[in-house]
Protein backbone atom coordinates (compact mmCIF):
# COMPACT_ATOMS: atom_id res chain seq x y z
CA UNK A 1 0.00 0.00 0.00
CA UNK A 2 1.44 3.01 -1.22
CA UNK A 3 1.34 6.30 0.54
CA UNK A 4 -0.16 5.07 3.85
CA UNK A 5 2.23 6.16 6.43
CA UNK A 6 1.76 3.13 9.00
CA UNK A 7 -0.20 0.01 7.82
CA UNK A 8 0.75 -1.74 11.30
CA UNK A 9 -1.59 -4.73 12.30
CA UNK A 10 -4.26 -3.80 15.31
CA UNK A 11 -6.21 -5.93 17.32
CA UNK A 12 -9.78 -5.37 19.03
CA UNK A 13 -10.86 -8.06 21.78
CA UNK A 14 -14.56 -7.20 23.03
CA UNK A 15 -15.23 -7.35 26.73
CA UNK A 16 -18.65 -7.40 25.84
CA UNK A 17 -22.03 -8.43 23.21
CA UNK A 18 -22.32 -5.75 20.88
CA UNK A 19 -18.88 -3.97 20.40
CA UNK A 20 -19.10 -2.43 17.29
CA UNK A 21 -15.95 -1.13 15.35
CA UNK A 22 -16.45 1.42 12.95
CA UNK A 23 -14.10 2.16 9.84
CA UNK A 24 -13.64 5.74 8.82
CA UNK A 25 -12.49 6.87 5.05
CA UNK A 26 -9.02 8.37 4.30
CA UNK A 27 -9.59 11.70 2.13
CA UNK A 28 -11.33 15.40 2.29
CA UNK A 29 -14.04 13.78 3.37
CA UNK A 30 -14.22 11.46 6.57
CA UNK A 31 -17.37 9.38 6.24
CA UNK A 32 -18.05 5.42 7.84
CA UNK A 33 -17.28 2.80 5.38
CA UNK A 34 -17.29 -0.38 7.08
CA UNK A 35 -18.88 -1.56 10.13
CA UNK A 36 -18.62 -4.90 12.38
CA UNK A 37 -20.06 -6.25 15.82
CA UNK A 38 -18.40 -8.34 18.38
CA UNK A 39 -19.39 -10.49 20.73
CA UNK A 40 -17.72 -11.01 23.72
CA UNK A 41 -14.49 -12.76 23.63
CA UNK A 42 -14.37 -11.79 19.88
CA UNK A 43 -11.27 -10.50 18.29
CA UNK A 44 -10.99 -8.73 15.24
CA UNK A 45 -7.17 -7.90 13.72
CA UNK A 46 -7.33 -5.05 11.56
CA UNK A 47 -4.83 -2.05 9.86
CA UNK A 48 -5.28 1.22 8.43
CA UNK A 49 -5.28 1.23 4.46
CA UNK A 50 -5.45 3.48 2.02
CA UNK A 51 -8.93 3.27 2.00
CA UNK A 52 -9.09 3.62 6.18
CA UNK A 53 -7.41 6.05 8.20
CA UNK A 54 -9.37 5.99 11.40
CA UNK A 55 -11.16 2.98 13.36
CA UNK A 56 -14.40 4.03 16.27
CA UNK A 57 -14.75 1.33 18.50
CA UNK A 58 -17.97 1.68 20.69
CA UNK A 59 -18.60 -0.67 23.99
CA UNK A 60 -16.10 -2.59 26.29
CA UNK A 61 -13.14 -3.62 24.12
CA UNK A 62 -9.15 -3.75 24.45
CA UNK A 63 -7.21 -2.77 21.89
CA UNK A 64 -3.66 -3.63 21.13
CA UNK A 65 -1.13 -1.93 18.60
CA UNK A 66 2.64 -1.75 18.57
CA UNK A 67 2.58 1.35 20.58
CA UNK A 68 0.56 -0.33 23.06
CA UNK A 69 -2.48 -1.88 25.27
CA UNK A 70 -5.30 0.25 26.31
CA UNK A 71 -9.17 -0.47 27.18
CA UNK A 72 -12.29 1.96 25.94
CA UNK A 73 -13.38 3.74 29.12
CA UNK A 74 -17.44 2.62 29.21
CA UNK A 75 -19.73 2.92 32.22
Amino acid sequence: MKDVPNNDFFVIKAKENGVNVIGLTRGSDTRFHHSEKLDKGEVMIAQFTEHTSAVKIRGKATIQTAHGEMDTEVE
